[in-house]
């Protein structure tokens, strides 16, 4: 009777294990289906596009064909005038005519017609006749921010000795908005913070504003309260004629304006911002919406320098010389190990240097200068700026996000409540996908309450790397995070992680540089801490942030040790970006790993937690 029943067990078992499978079956379906038919109407979306693109190819070729023409007829008026120019020239020195010029201013002074008919009589290079040159083609605009915007002061001088520098590269796009096209009027700080967050146009005039701007009509007019350059007269006092002109253009078409008042007294702008449909400012005593400055990602961040940092504290005033452009500037506030600032320095300075890494102070502490880059971004980035200019204005501020769900296989049941607090401290989570013994589902729901989560019971002999695979099609979010049950993760370490997909080009993020913990010998150990902020062929696989896409596209390899290794050598057989950020944040925690005593510093005995997680 035992053996019937322990059959029938077995046999429920099984029943339900494939019922199981099967349901799971049935979503994978669905959710097929509902690819399916995403990229159906993707395919619709690219059909139509393709057309577009196909129309919009058709008028670029009739208007380059114009151009062209263009180019010959002018190319041809210019050698007429030179050939007119040839004629003339050599009428001017033919001996007859020169002759003639003797006689006539001779012929009241013998002495004087003698000397210019002796002149005239000597022989004079005849000037080379004209050639025709084929027009020039026109040279095509690289329109990327930043393309024509790179630092050029490759020296700087310190009490005396010549220091030569490696300019820091501006990036050239992508940009945060490409589908949103604005008209701005600033100097070249403003410009630089504003460049990534659309597609912008610059540089036009007020004479030239009605020629240039038709060639991509912008949906918006942002201009800054300059002090310098051909609009500094139109805004201040009584507004010009050249703005009134601009803004009368912008009406007829439906396009926003914007005026931003970021420096000067207000008064002398007052007159003509009014004209303008928006008003902001950075200034507290204006009662006017705020714009304040944020840093703008791209350009203010902890990118090194080819050459590294001296080793030298530097005053604000030996930093930032009065002759630097802003490119140059960019360069300057990755170079020295700190800078001492005076009282009174704008917030916005401030801010920029911290969030390019440099310690801000009498002395360089490099955790000290990660409190003061992680404060800066988050007083605000120029994209969340824009994002509420855009809200108040009436315009839509679609753009990519880092909405982040995070992968959690738990194979070990007696780490499931060490690995959810580690989930639960971070800040901007918006999807668990949690793979483990049945409990975790509803202790999850119980620790992560706000945040959504997906289940899925592991089968018995699934491997690390297979609980991962199966996991990655349940994610929704942009972004793709691994967290490793074992480990310890501070409460900014997704926060922080995240932020380098805002400076830099890589699919994938984590960390080579991190700290780890040995439980038997009781040592901290710190791994690679020159591997900050770098493109490395490999990071940690528990530290590992990635796109989703990507991750879909590479998979993981079935294999629990070693599925990171796998994965990172496919990137790099892929040509797949790999980023290592800041070395905080993490502890990696094993009992004993002579891998890691043999390739890492020891820091101290002890645990490793305040040195990490700041």
């Amino acid at each position: 009777m035992s053996t019937e029943l322990e059959s029938t067990r077995r046999a429920l078992r099984d029943a339900v294990a494939q019922a199981e499978r099967a349901a799971e079956l049935a979503r994978l379906l669905d959710a097929a289906e509902a690819k399916l038919a995403a990229a159906e109407q993707s395919a619709a979306e690219a059909r139509s596009l393709a057309e577009r693109l196909s129309e919009a190819e058709e008028r670029l070729e009739v208007e380059r064909t114009a151009a062209d023409k263009l180019r010959r007829e002018l190319a041809e008026q210019r050698f007429q005038a030179e050939v007119a120019n040839w004629k003339l020239s050599s009428i001017k020195v033919a001996r007859w005519n020169r002759l003639g010029d003797a006689i006539k201013s001779g012929k009241s002074n013998p002495v004087r017609l003698a000397k210019g008919l002796r002149g005239a009589a000597k022989p004079v290079k005849r000037p080379i006749a004209p050639k025709r040159k084929p027009p020039t083609a026109a040279k095509a605009k690289d329109e990327r921010p930043g393309a024509a915007f790179q630092a050029t002061t490759t020296t700087r001088t310190l009490g005396g000795a010549s220091f030569k520098l490696k300019p820091f590269r501006v990036p050239t796009g992508p940009n945060t908005r490409p589908h949103l096209t604005a008209a701005v009027i600033a100097d070249p700080h403003a410009e630089a913070l504003l460049r990534y967050e659309w597609r912008q146009t610059t540089g036009f005039t007020p004479r030239d504003f009605a020629r240039v701007l038709p060639l991509e009509v912008p949906h918006l007019l942002v201009v800054e309260s300059v002090e310098h350059g051909p609009w500094a007269e139109e805004i201040t006092g009584e507004p010009g004629e050249g703005l009134k002109a601009l803004l009368a253009w912008c009406a007829e078409r439906g396009i926003r304006t914007v005026f931003w008042h970021t420096r000067g007294d207000v008064t002398a702008y007052a007159a003509a911002a009014e004209l303008f449909e928006h008003r902001f400012t950075t200034d507290l005593t204006v009662a006017w919406p705020r714009l304040q400055f944020g840093v703008q990602p791209r350009v203010h961040n902890p990118l090194p320098l080819s050459g590294g940092r001296i080793d030298r504290v530097l005053t604000l005033d030996q930093l930032l010389p009065g002759h630097l452009t802003y490119p140059d500037v960019l360069t300057s506030y990755r170079w020295p190990a700190a800078v001492d600032c005076p009282p009174g320095t704008p917030q916005w300075r401030l801010a920029e240097l911290a969030a390019c890494g440099t310690p801000i102070g009498t002395e360089a502490d490099t955790r000290r200068a990660h409190v003061a880059l992680r404060r800066a971004y988050q007083m605000g980035t120029m994209t969340e700026r824009i994002d509420e200019l855009l809200d108040a204005i009436g315009l839509p501020s679609a753009r990519a996000t880092l909405n982040t769900s995070v992968l959690l296989p738990i194979m070990d049941p007696y780490l499931m409540e060490h690995a959810l607090a580690q989930v639960a401290k971070q800040s901007g989570v918006d999807q668990l996908i949690v793979i483990g013994p049945p409990e975790s589902e509803l202790r999850a729901r119980d620790v992560l309450p706000d945040v959504e989560i997906v289940y899925r019971r592991p089968h018995p002999a699934m491997t690390e790397g297979a609980m991962l695979d199966a996991g990655i099609d349940l994610c929704e979010s942009d972004l793709v995070a691994v967290m490793d049950p074992r480990d310890v993760y501070g409460p900014h370490y997704l926060s922080d992680l995240r932020r380098a997909f805002l400076f830099s080009t890589a699919d994938i993020v984590g960390k080579a540089a991190f700290y780890a913990h040995l439980r038997k010998p009781q040592a901290t150990l710190l791994k690679q801490p020159e591997a900050e902020y770098t493109y490395l062929p490999e990071i940690a696989g528990a530290t590992l942030l990635a796109r989703r896409n990507t991750l879909r596209e590479i998979g993981f390899a079935d294999l629990t040790d070693g599925w990171d290794e796998v994965l990172m050598r496919q990137c790099r057989t892929d040509g797949i970006k790999v980023f290592s950020a800041d070395r905080f944040g993490y502890v990696r925690v094993r009992d004993e790993d002579r891998w890691l005593l043999g390739a890492a510093h020891l820091v101290e005995y002890g645990s490793a937690e305040p040195h990490a997680l700041i």
